[in-house]
Formats: structure tokens, sequence, C-alpha cells
């Protein structure tokens, strides 16, 4: 559910008509709901009533600050994957016992940065992270806590470039040194074992790997603390997927997740932290975009919009598929028709659909990108020498404009010419 929806004949963000906002700011630009990354997070957060646990916000998934801040206020702790991410979180207001910090490339400064600033835990991937760790620690005088990521070697059944939990992926240990690598980090003095961490994907749309995964992670636990290891906090990461074509069937619900983590872990008297992304922005955003021309081709019609793949990176990269709707709500009994509907960066691959049937058409017209609140403006680039787009944050009858579009001096003028030239 979201709350972008037609009313009298136009698309609204909450109480707020699209095409107001597309008239203040211009197109394209990044629309996000707060009632929709509310109610998402909340649906989380009761998934997991009834024990210890703690939602932290995959902020990789979208990270502006009042994005952050929306969820931090609402009880959210973050995951975060590099430096960056960490001070954005820290500059939102969120407190370092409420940041999890997680990736395979941790630098010796990033780590410096998060334990002087304050860090719930390091999800460590490698012996050689963890070493790392512990001689910034004792350097700093502090105690490191940690989570070891392990690798079960799940087939997620995900798209193959966010897999993480198979046996060829760069992820985490393998589940079978586990009981050697937690035996050389108990010998640490800068490190304080605290739990497993275990991710194994993203956008999953079935509740079984998740299940072999924990079912794994609950024997090692057992195993763990058979070894002596205090195992009190479980980190299973997120994944959970969004259903991005309406006309498909819904992904599992958090409340059936949740019901899958009471059943396959609960016994164990851990703390659950989940990381859910995806699920929590994915819906509570759209990219709006105008048309600029429609064009006549061989055998095919082409909408080409204003918003291009350096905006929306999704599909040239993952081949992923967006709901894409008119912000004027068509006639009812319309004759849709198929359209190409690609942007103007100069290369093919800049497509966002191929054939997709659309009411008719014109240049001016305003189009929505249905499910873009996640890995949309994240991974957006300059690319074309085009300006990042803005972001606007949408609370009742009220929207802010989040992240304002740079103009084309200050995009250039980024530039250094050397003094030769």
């Amino acid at each position: 559910m979201d709350h972008f929806l037609y009313r009298d004949g136009a698309l609204y963000a909450e109480d707020v008509p699209v095409a107001e906002i597309a008239a203040a700011v211009g197109t394209p630009f990044y629309v996000y709901s707060t009632a929709t990354l509310l109610r998402h997070f909340r649906l989380f957060d009761e998934a997991l009533e009834g024990t210890e646990h703690l939602v932290c916000y995959a902020m990789k998934a979208a990270s502006n600050q009042a994005i952050l801040k929306t969820l931090a206020q609402a009880g959210a702790g973050m995951d975060v994957v590099s430096q960056g991410e960490y001070l954005r979180a820290k500059a939102a207001g969120v407190p370092g016992d409420r940041i999890v910090f997680s990736g395979v490339g941790k630098t010796m400064e990033e780590v410096r940065v998060a334990l002087s600033g304050g860090i719930r835990q390091f999800n460590v991937e490698s012996e050689p992270e963890m070493a790392v760790i512990n001689a910034v620690a004792l350097e700093l005088g502090v105690i490191a806590p940690i989570t070891i990521r392990i690798n079960p070697d799940v087939d997620a059944k995900t798209h193959a470039k966010i897999a993480t939990g198979k046996s060829e992926n760069k992820f985490g240990i393998p589940i079978s040194r586990a009981k050697e690598v937690y035996a050389h980090a108990a010998s640490l003095p800068g490190l304080e074992v605290v739990g497993i961490d275990c991710h194994i994907g993203s956008q999953l749309t079935d509740l079984e790997p998740f299940r072999l995964a924990y079912e794994k992670v609950a024997e090692l636990t057992e195993v763990l603390r058979a070894e002596g290891h205090d195992i009190r906090r479980l980190d299973l990461g997120g994944g959970l997927g969004i259903p991005y074509e309406r006309s498909n069937e819904a992904p599992p619900l958090p409340v059936e997740y949740g019901q899958l983590i009471k059943d396959t872990l609960g016994h164990l008297g851990c703390e659950i932290e989940i990381e859910p992304g995806r699920l929590i922005a994915g819906n509570a955003g759209l990219m709006v975009s105008k048309v600029i021309y429609v064009k006549s081709g061989e055998g095919r019609d082409f909408l080409i919009v204003d918003g291009a793949m350096n905006d929306l990176i999704r599909p040239a990269m993952y081949e992923a598929h967006h709901d894409i709707v008119a912000v004027d709500e068509p006639a009812p009994g319309v004759e849709q028709q198929p359209y190409d509907i690609v942007g103007p960066v100069c290369e093919t691959g800049d497509t966002f659909a191929k054939e997709r049937m659309m009411p008719p058409l014109a240049a001016g017209d305003l189009i929505a990108f249905r499910s873009a609140g996640a890995y949309g403006a994240v991974m957006a680039s300059e690319y074309n020498s085009r300006p990042l787009i803005p972001e606007v944050l949408v609370h009742g009858d009220q929207f802010a404009v989040i992240r304002r579009r740079p103009d084309y001096d200050e995009m250039i003028n980024r530039d250094t010419i050397p003094e030769w030239l």
C-alpha cells in the first residue's frame, strides 16, 4: 500500500497534487510520502512485537537526511555501509548505539570514525577486516562490538546482481569455518563478539530461503554457545521484496516474515535485528517525468521523456520493471496503446519500458514511475552532464524540497582546470 492515489482525475501524493509539485520544482523529480515510509517501518516493528528487537533501516535504499530523520523519530536504527552513510545518519540525529555498520570493504579510517562517534556493532565480513577493527580499537583504547557475517550458502532465488548468500558471493565467511573464525575473534583483545550476522540477498519474494538460512543460524548459535561464545544478538539483514508489478502476486507480508523469525529463532532468547530498506522506501517514492516528444518509429511509438537512466538506473542495470502511470487519470474506457518509454541519454540502454500500454499522451504530459523510492535517487549520476534531480518529501498537505536541483554552473564549476591549460 502507498499514499499515491488518484483523486478528482489527478494523481496525488498524500494530499498534494503531483502536478502542483511539478509546477513548483520542475521535472524530473523524486517525491516521497511520509505516511508510506512510516507505515512500512511500523509494519516491521509490529511484526517483531513480543521479541527484543531493533529495526535498522538499510539507508543505502534512500539516504536523504529528511527520510532518515523521519524514520529515526519513529524509533528506527540505521544500517550503514560507508563512512558517508554513517555521517549522514549522525547528521540526521541518529545516536551511534542505534547504527550498525555493514559492508565488505570497511577501511581503517571508516572504523576509526565509527568507533570515535559511537557504534552499535560492526558486522564483520572477513578475518583481515577483523584484524583492522581490533587494531583501531586498541589504538583508541576502546572495545569494538562485532557480529560475524556468515554465508549460509542459500540461494535466495533473486537477481544475480543482488544475491549475497551463496558460496560464490563475496559476502561473509563460509558457515563451515564459523567455529574457527569465532575462536579467533574471541582471542583478539580489542573485540567483543556479541552475535551472528546473516543476509542472503535483496528483493526476495518467497519466505523459504529465509527459513533455510535462519535454521542454519539457529543451529550455529547453539554450536557457538557450546564453545563458550556469548551469542546474544542475531542480525538477520533485510531483503524482503516489494511488488514492482501490481498485476503480480504480492510478496510475503512483514507480519509473515516476523512470524517466521519467531518460529525459527525465537527459542534462542536473542535480540533480533533486521535491516529492511527496499520495503520501507520502495513504494514510498515516485519519479515524476514529463513527455518531451511522442515519436513514431518503424512499427512502434516512443514516449521520449525528460527523466533518464542517470536519474533512475534500475531498468538499465537490472532489467527492472516499474509501473508507469499518467499523472492525469485516464478517462474510463479510454483505449490504451503501446509505447516504448525512453529517456534522452545517448544510449539504447536508456529505455524504461518497451511496448508498455499507456493512455494516449502528448508532449508536456506528466508520467510517474511507481516504486521508485528505493535505489533511485541514491544511484543517480550526472551522466551526460545532467544535473541530479530534486527530491521532495510530502507530509499531509505540505511538501518540501529536501534536495534541490543544482544549476549547470554549480555542476561545471566543480571541475578544476590545471595551470598548464
